[in-house]
């Protein structure tokens, strides 16, 4: 059986830990930018997502010039 939420081949930087990618394709985050649809807030109430991720990709969306929903 596949496991639906591999964190293989997932643009998510791998710095983030394997809980925290998990907790984002459990709730439909699947790249990067998907995460530009996302408030913060929204993303510290996912199990298994905390502020060390947040800041993590929080660095990951200003190389791209991207942010976080306001």
């Amino acid at each position: 059986m596949e496991n639906k939420l591999s964190t293989e081949n997932h643009e998510f930087p791998k710095s983030i830990g394997k809980p925290a990618q998990r907790a984002l394709l459990a709730a439909g985050y699947q790249r990067l930018q998907d995460l530009t649809s996302a408030a913060e807030q929204e993303l510290l109430e996912l199990h298994g997502f905390g502020p060390k991720a947040l800041g993590i990709l929080r660095q990951a969306l200003d190389e791209q010039e991207l942010r976080f929903k306001s």
